[in-house]
């Protein structure tokens, strides 16, 4: 899993500390949060490879693209719903014919 550098704000920080629900918007966010063992400032990078069965600690929705098949993005996102979940929903976006990576659609999992 490839690195990727982040910036936490302390107000950022604050707002999620104190969500009711926290939305990731992307992967790249999701994967942020997930990789702080307490929310507050921070400047750095994450490696975080989130697969099943991962516990997600602050993450309570995702809005994310369809990812590639046999992706780790894609693992990310089975650890956040469910396997069957997300097959489900792929089958569904190939019959539609979604558009799938970065300028294509995306699902909100609640």
């Amino acid at each position: 899993m490839h690195a990727e550098r982040f910036s936490i704000s302390a107000e950022a920080a604050a707002a999620v500390h104190n969500a009711d629900r926290v939305i990731a918007v992307g992967t790249t966010v999701a994967r942020t949060l997930e990789t702080c063992s307490e929310m507050e400032k921070r400047d750095g990078a994450t490696d975080i490879f989130i697969r099943p069965p991962f516990i997600f600690r602050f993450v309570d929705v995702l809005l994310t693209n369809f990812h590639l098949p046999r992706s780790t993005l894609l693992m990310l996102v089975s650890a956040f719903a469910s396997r069957e979940l997300i097959l489900k929903a792929y089958e569904e976006a190939v019959r539609e014919r979604y558009r799938f990576f970065s300028y294509g659609d995306c699902m909100l999992i609640l």
